[in-house]
C-alpha cells in the first residue's frame, strides 16, 4: 500500500483517522494502540514476512534502551550493552541490505562461487535502524526521558514516515504521542495537512512520474545517448528525484498533521542551494542531522584540527553513500559529495567568494552530474552517460529541428531515444526546473497563515487531478533506500 493508491486514500486512511479520534475520546491508550496496529498493518501490507523483523527490532531496542536509560549497572556493563545494541542494528541492516553485494564482490575478486541468497530488502529498514541507534545512544547518555512502549512503537512505526522518512528523533516524536490535545480534532492542522498532502501527491503523480518516463527511456538505452539525449535524460532524473522525494516528504508531513503530529522538515528547496553544504541543509535534512549528531561529532567534529575535520566530513558522506544503496555507484556518489564538501569548507575558510549566480550554478551542476552515478546501474554506464553529456558521443541535433531549420545538414541530425516529441520534453524540463528554482516551496505555502477560498479550491483541484491519475500506481524512489 502506498500513499498514491485508491486503497490508501479511500479505505485505509479514512478508517484509521476516524477511529483514532473516536478512541481518543474514550481512552487515549486505546487510540495509541489502534494507531500502532494500523501502522504495523500498513507495513505488513507490503510483505507480511517482514513484520516479525520490525517487531523484534522494536522489542530488543526498547528493552536495551529502557535498561540503559535507568542508569543502572557499571560503566563497563553499560558500554557493553550499548555496543551490543548498535551491533544488533547494524548487523540487521548489513545482512538484509549488503550481504548479497558483499558476496558478489568476494566472488568477483577472489574467483569464488559463494551462493548469492537474493535477499529482498525489507522496506524502511534503513530508516528505523538509524532511529533506534539514536535512541540507544541517547539512552546510554541518559538523555531519554520516557519509557512507554506504545509511544516507542509509534515513534518507530508511525505510518506517515515509516517507509521513506524523515528519520525522526525520539525526543521529538514520543512526547507528542502523550499530549492529550493531539487526540482531539484540530481544524487548523486538518487544513494544513490536507493542503500539503494535496501538493505532495500532485508532485508525485503529475510531475515526478512524467519525468520518470523520460529518465527510464534514456537510461534504458545508455549506449545510444548523444549530447541532447543525455542532457534530457539526466535532467529528467534530476527532476524526477526532486519531485518524488519532495512529494513524499510533503505527503508524510500532511498525513501526520491529520493526526496532530508534527514531523520534522526533511526537504526545503535544495536546488536553490548556493553551495554543497547549503544543499545538505536542504536535502534529506534529517539524515544530515543524524550523521552529524551521531557520527561526525563523536569522531571529533571540527575540534581536532583541519585535517581531522576533513577526514570526518569525508567519512560521513561515505556512510551516506553506503546508506543509500548496496552498489559501487552509491559509494562513488558519496565520495563525490564528501570531496565537494571538503572543498566547500576550505573555500569558505580561505575567504574565497563567488557571486550568488555562479555559486548557485556551480552547486546545481555538481549535484546534477553526481546524480548520474546515483541513477546509473554501473560505474561504467555512468561514465558512458557523462561522455555523452560532454559531447564525446556526438553533438547531434534532434531530427525535429529540421522543421525549424529546413536547410540543415541531415548528417547532423539524430532521432532521440524518447517516445515523446522533443519540444514537449524541452518545455516539460524547463517548467520543472523553473518551479524548483523560483517557486515558493510547499513548507512556505503551508506555514503561511493566510487561508483563503482560492487556496482551498487550489488544493481541491490538485487532489482531484491526482486521484484521477491513480490508475498508474508507482512507488516512491526512496523506498529503495
Amino acid at each position: 500500500m502506498i500513499f498514491n493508491s485508491f486503497e490508501f486514500i479511500f479505505l485505509f486512511l479514512p478508517i484509521v483517522w476516524v477511529l483514532y479520534y473516536l478512541l481518543g475520546r474514550l481512552h487515549i491508550p486505546f487510540a495509541k494502540a489502534w494507531l500502532l496496529a494500523a501502522s504495523l498493518f500498513f507495513y505488513a501490507f507490503w510483505n507480511p514476512a517482514y513484520l516479525p523483523l520490525i517487531l523484534i527490532s522494536m522489542v530488543v531496542n526498547y528493552a536495551l534502551g529502557h535498561f540503559l536509560g535507568r542508569g543502572v549497572g557499571g560503566d563497563v556493563l553499560r558500554r557493553f550493552i550499548v555496543t551490543v545494541g548498535i551491533m544488533f542494528n547494524v548487523g540487521l541492516l548489513g545482512y538484509y541490505k549488503y550481504y548479497d553485494f558483499f558476496i558478489e564482490n568476494v566472488n568477483a575478486i577472489f574467483g569464488m562461487d559463494l551462493v548469492v541468497v537474493g535477499i529482498l530488502l525489507p522496506l524502511a529498514i534503513s530508516f528505523y535502524t538509524f532511529q533506534q541507534i539514536a535512541y540507544l545512544v541517547d539512552s546510554f547518555r541518559l538523555e531519554t526521558k520516557e519509557y512507554n512502549f506504545l509511544n516507542y512503537g509509534l515513534f518507530v512505526s508511525f505510518f506517515p514516515q515509516l517507509i521513506a522518512g524523515p528519520i525522526v528523533h525520539h525526543g521529538e516524536m514520543m512526547p507528542q504521542f502523550s499530549e492529550k490535545k493531539n487526540y482531539r480534532l484540530n481544524y487548523a492542522n486538518l487544513s494544513r495537512g490536507l493542503l500539503i498532502f494535496s501538493i505532495g501527491i500532485f508532485k508525485k503523480v503529475a510531475i515526478a512520474d512524467q519525468f520518470a518516463v523520460w529518465a527510464n527511456q534514456g537510461y534504458g538505452q545508455i549506449e545510444s545517448l548523444t549530447f541532447v539525449d543525455s542532457w534530457f535524460t539526466t535532467l529528467a532524473y534530476t527532476l524526477q528525484l526532486y519531485y518524488d522525494f519532495s512529494g513524499y516528504s510533503d505527503m508524510a508531513i500532511g498525513l501526520a498533521l491529520l493526526f496532530n503530529i508534527r514531523l520534522p522538515i526533511n526537504f526545503y528547496s535544495p536546488y536553490k542551494a548556493r553551495d554543497i553544504q547549503d544543499f545538505w541543509r536542504r536535502w534529506h535534512k534529517t539524515l544530515s542531522m543524524f550523521l552529524t549528531t551521531y557520527i561526525y561529532i563523536p569522531l571529533g567534529g571540527n575540534r581536532k584540527g583541519p585535517v581531522r575535520t576533513y577526514i570526518n566530513i569525508f567519512i560521513i558522506f561515505l556512510i551516506s553513500g553506503i546508506w543509500h544503496g548496496a552498489g559501487w555507484t552509491f559509494l562513488v556518489w558519496g565520495v563525490m559529495h564528501g570531496v565537494a564538501s571538503i572543498i566547500c569548507r576550505y573555500w569558505k575558510l580561505a575567504g574565497f567568494k563567488m557571486s550568488d549566480g555562479w555559486a548557485w550554478f556551480t552547486t546545481f551542476l555538481f549535484v546534477h552530474l553526481a546524480w548520474v552515478f546515483f541513477r546509473a546501474p554501473t560505474i561504467g554506464e555512468a561514465f558512458t552517460v557523462l561522455k555523452a553529456m560532454f559531447g564525446l558521443n556526438g553533438m547531434y541535433i534532434p531530427s525535429g529541428a529540421i522543421k525549424i531549420f529546413p536547410n540543415i545538414n541531415e548528417e547532423w541530425l539524430v532521432t532521440l531515444v524518447f517516445s515523446t516529441q522533443t519540444i514537449y520534453i524541452y518545455f516539460g524540463l524547463l517548467i520543472g526546473l523553473l518551479l524548483a528554482w523560483y517557486a515558493k516551496n510547499s513548507i512556505e505555502i503551508m506555514t503561511d497563515n493566510k487561508r483563503t477560498a482560492a487556496l482551498a479550491v487550489f488544493a481541491a483541484l490538485l487532489l482531484f487531478y491526482s486521484v484521477m491519475q491513480l490508475q498508474q500506481v508507482s512507488e516512491f524512489l526512496y523506498f529503495n533506500f
